[in-house]
């Protein structure tokens, strides 16, 4: 049988008793203890200190007591160019030991990781603390604290608006640290802060000395479109854009620029003294008080429009002097305009003083008072009688106003546009912009009012009808519509009359309907109303003896003017014409002769 042979490895031997080193068991326990005791304990993650040994263009060694020797890049010294070997510095612990068995150490953590301890107990502090400023950025420049790119915003750099953020770059400046964002690792820092406590002092010094009236020498810090801010030497006041001059300002840029020395008069502060209200014009005198003493109401005065509204212009005379010319004071005209019709901003205008108070400095100005008032010699232009061309301006529901010149506006009452047509509203008639032909029927010089008339032009045809359309004659019709159970006739030379139902009904039995033409006998006339009552059914029921304005030989052209009405009236004619005038003038004639 094969003996038992135990593996090699698994038999015990006793290395100690070897002694290859030449110490015994106990020399070696006790150099072993010696040899810890001069390593450091170093845990990994931590920042410890070492000292540099050796220093070449690529690297840094750095001795910190462990069994190897640290290894950092030489760049991360790149912020300190006096580095030596013999400096203590800042050493981060990355890992012990790599795969390699390395140990990998970072001076650029570790002073990251200092910098956020130290940077947060500055933050609890207050601490004062020195920062270089590298560069400029959008909103601010950035500054390095203790390793950390820190943001210094635009708005903390100084008290007062910087303009050029360069003249800063490559500085180093005092700074506190006012906000710190663990989750972003974002610090923000401030120059201002430190000014702002200097001036505290200042402000308390400045402010207990203050008083109304008190003059003050400033310099302009900021301009903005409302006012100006003064700098009086650590505390600001606002020169309002009112307060700058006793005239117009558009912007305050017209009369102030930036870093400008000026001497302002305190006008107000507010109990805390936190708000100074400051001025510059009062430094100088008011204006209406060296107003020329010999100006009165009726002079002429010269300026310029410096202020439009709706309802006038205000016309700069004199620096700090504005009359105003209401819109009624432009024209004589008596519609409703807006003053940007006359004038704009800029215009060099002439006008006449109204009124002119001193104590309120009110002044109201004319320029209507320049040009001559056509209603001086109203009754000689527009005697009454007299026929003259005018442009229609608006309706009423009682009437047409027309213009007859500028100034000179006139009622045609919704009664005397036509002889003719029943007209429920001025705008059945004529349109505004029209060119109407008038008659001066009346005039008012003292209410400046003037009636005209338009039908007057033409002569009254119902003097004609009343022996045209005479009771008991017959005349041709054509019913153009049923109104209130009564029909419309449309008569001849325009003329409409009313047939009522029970007047419809013809021989047959039927009712008359829309676009029959039949014989119609007029049963009532009333001028003045322009009235025409028909009837078709009395022809045949009392057996109609009356004469007729309808005989065979008239018959034709009675028919050809009542077609020509019932288009005239269905074209929705509305002013009768020359022709039916003439038309009517000879009819009458006729008629006086006895033809």
């Amino acid at each position: 049988m094969a003996k038992n042979i135990e593996p090699h490895g698994t038999v015990d031997f006793d290395w100690e008793a070897l002694q290859l080193d030449g110490y015994n068991q106990i020399e070696r326990s006790e150099l072993g203890d010696r040899y810890e005791k001069t390593l450091t304990s170093i845990m990994e993650k931590e920042v410890i200190q070492g000292t540099v040994v050796m220093i070449n263009k690529k690297e840094v060694i750095i001795n910190i007591g462990y069994k190897s020797e640290g290894v950092v890049a030489a760049n991360e010294f790149r912020y300190n160019p006096d580095l030596k070997i013999g400096d203590t510095v800042d050493i981060y612990v990355e890992c012990l030991e790599d795969k390699t068995g390395q140990l990998i150490v970072s001076h650029k953590t570790a002073r990251m990781h200092s910098a956020w301890i130290r940077v947060n107990d500055v933050l609890k502090t207050g601490e004062i603390i020195t920062g270089y400023v590298k560069c400029r950025t959008k909103g601010g420049l950035i500054v390095d604290v203790f390793g950390i790119e820190a943001f210094l915003p635009g708005s903390q750099i100084d008290v007062k608006p910087i303009r050029d953020y360069d003249v800063y770059v490559g500085k180093n400046m005092e700074f506190k640290v006012v906000k710190i964002n663990e989750e972003f690792r974002n610090v923000v820092v401030s120059h201002k802060a430190l000014i702002e406590a200097e001036l505290e002092e200042q402000k308390k010094q400045i402010i207990s000395g203050l008083e109304k009236g008190q003059v003050l020498e400033g310099v302009v810090k900021n301009i903005t479109s409302y006012g100006v801010f003064i700098d009086l030497g650590g505390v600001d006041g606002l020169i309002h854009i009112t307060d700058l001059s006793w005239g117009r300002v558009t912007h305050p840029e017209e009369m102030l620029e930036l870093d400008q020395k000026i001497n302002v008069v305190i006008l107000d502060f507010d109990d805390d003294k936190k708000r100074i209200a400051l001025g510059l014009k009062q430094l100088q005198p008011h204006p209406w008080d060296s107003l020329d003493a010999n100006l009165n109401v009726g002079d002429k005065v010269s300026g310029k429009v410096v202020v439009m509204a709706d309802y006038g212009a205000f016309i700069e005379i004199a620096a700090g002097v504005e009359g105003l010319i209401h819109v009624s004071e432009m024209s004589w005209s008596q519609h409703l305009r807006s003053a940007q019709d006359f004038l704009k901003i800029g215009d060099s205008v002439e006008a006449v003083v109204l009124t002119l108070d001193r104590e309120e400095r009110k002044m109201s100005l004319g320029i209507k008072q320049l040009m001559p008032d056509p209603w001086n010699d109203i009754e000689t232009k527009y005697a009454v009688g007299t026929k003259h061309s005018a442009k229609v301006r608006n309706f009423t529901n009682f009437g047409v106003f027309v213009e007859l010149e500028e100034g000179v506006d006139g009622l045609i009452h919704i009664s005397d546009l036509s002889w003719q047509k029943k007209i429920k509203h001025p705008s059945e008639f004529c349109k505004v912009g029209d060119a109407m032909e008038v008659l001066v029927l009346e005039i008012d010089r003292e209410n400046r009012r003037i009636s005209l008339g338009h039908k007057q032009l033409e002569e009254n045809p119902w003097d004609v009808f009343e022996s045209t359309f005479a009771e008991g004659t017959t005349h041709s019709g054509t019913i153009i519509e049923m109104k209130d159970k009564s029909g419309i006739v449309a008569l001849p030379y325009g003329v409409e009359g009313i047939c009522p139902s029970k007047h419809l009904k013809k021989e047959d039995g039927t009712n008359a309907k829309v676009e029959d033409t039949l014989e119609f006998k007029v049963i009532e006339f009333n001028k003045e109303a322009k009235k025409i009552v028909l009837s078709h059914t009395r022809l045949f029921e009392e057996g109609d003896t009356m004469p007729s304005n309808n005989s065979k030989g008239s018959k034709k052209s009675s028919t050809n003017n009542t077609d020509k009405a019932v288009k005239a009236i269905n074209q929705n004619a509305e002013k009768s014409t020359l022709g039916d005038l003439n038309a009517l003038a000879e009819l009458k004639q006729k008629m006086d002769r006895g033809e």
